[in-house]
């Protein structure tokens, strides 16, 4: 059974597109949150993070697998 990946992220932020981008040439089957429009997952990422408040970050099976995309990151 493949893992499943969730990618937290925001619009705004161009790591969040460079990543999407990278997972979608790989054909990750995943689930994207932008956090600036849902508040639920905002508050879901903050919990997994341990309350880093640094996009994109990459979820697989409930666990943070990167915070960020080579080494960058947007603050929401």
């Amino acid at each position: 059974m493949a893992a499943k990946t969730e990618l937290f992220g925001t619009r705004s932020c161009p790591w969040t597109g460079e990543l999407r981008e990278h997972l979608l040439w790989e054909d990750v089957d995943f689930e994207e949150h932008d956090v600036e429009a849902d508040t639920a997952a905002l508050a879901r990422m903050l919990e997994l993070t341990g309350g880093r408040r640094a996009v994109p970050v990459l979820v697989e099976d409930g666990r943070v697998k990167q915070i960020g995309w080579q080494g960058r990151s947007c603050l929401v």
